[in-house]
């Protein structure tokens, strides 16, 4: 059984924030520290504790990358009854902490609301926004918000839809088995009722290590975090995509079955000036080739200088 005394991570920075309601918010800092700052938000359940496979990649392509622990997972003190923009004024205390005026954001799968908040409500902040296999308001119109989601999730959302109570029972059992699983080496870590693509297999077995580093982190203190954000999903986010203008990329594959390409479809739709990068073959774990390409768009110059 692997425990995180067992777990080697590449070093990094560790940084703790004290914030004005008195949280504590956790965030682990890679890369270059005289790069582009990027927010990366992980998804659901997620934490800060995430590496590419070469974690030097990021200093190759001049980024200052911070991850974070939303409120609830990890080390950050949870904050009942988020929204999808409660993330906002959090991201905007730890800036001013860092000395960071403005920076990119991107996040993906449950992280991707909250990168879209970000880009909605901080325009004079978020120089770009990448949003990758996000899921789309619980209340799009025109979107059947289940249509084609594993059955796994669809139970997640039906409990959200019943309340916390119903939520925390089932995430509780959940979590004891991703714990076991992963302890165990497995790649069916999620649970029986969450069967992904042939492609999405495949690359779980590839970054299993790293996935299982993010995963008995995050949900060591338990399942709030995760409460919380299967919750929100299903209320209205606190914003409307309608009002980003910053640039926005999408990214998304067509054999996602943990949020199926219709999300992606619609925010392609919803969001102003949104460029799609969808690719036919790759599910929810994306394809290795493509992390070049998207860091390459992250590392972008800010274009007021």
């Amino acid at each position: 059984m692997i425990t995180l005394a067992d777990i080697e991570v590449p070093e990094h920075l560790e940084h703790r924030f004290t914030l004005r309601d008195g949280r504590t918010f956790a965030v682990a800092e890679w890369g270059d520290p005289a790069g582009i700052p990027v927010f990366m938000v992980h998804g659901t359940p997620g934490g800060r504790i995430s590496w590419w496979k070469d974690p030097t990649i990021y200093a190759r392509f001049g980024i200052r990358r911070l991850t974070i622990d939303r409120p609830g997972y990890g080390e950050s003190t949870r904050l009942r009854g988020r929204n999808a923009a409660a993330i906002v004024p959090d991201i905007v205390e730890v800036a001013d902490a860092l000395g960071i005026d403005r920076f990119v954001v991107t996040g993906g799968s449950g992280g991707g609301p909250h990168v879209l908040a970000l880009a909605a409500l901080l325009p004079d902040r978020v120089i770009r926004c990448m949003a990758s296999v996000s899921v789309a308001p619980y209340d799009a119109e025109g979107l059947d918000w289940l249509d084609g989601m594993v059955e796994g999730n669809v139970q997640e959302f039906t409990a959200a839809l019943e309340g916390e109570r119903a939520t925390r029972q089932l995430l509780t059992g959940l979590r004891e088995e991703t714990i076991e699983r992963l302890g165990d080496g497995r790649t069916d870590w999620m649970g029986d009722n969450y069967e992904l693509s042939e492609a999405d297999n495949a690359m779980m077995v590839e970054h299993l290590d790293r996935v299982r580093a993010q995963m008995l982190y995050c949900l060591a203190p338990g399942v709030d975090g995760w409460v919380d954000d299967d919750l929100l999903f299903a209320m209205p986010w606190g914003f409307d995509v309608a009002d980003i203008s910053v640039p926005v990329v999408l990214t998304y594959g067509r054999t996602d079955h943990l949020v199926p390409p219709a999300h992606g479809d619609w925010l392609a739709a919803h969001v102003p000036g949104a460029e799609a990068w969808v690719d036919e073959d790759s599910g929810h774990m994306g394809d290795d080739t493509q992390i070049e390409r998207d860091l390459a768009w992250l590392a972008q110059p800010d274009p007021r200088g």
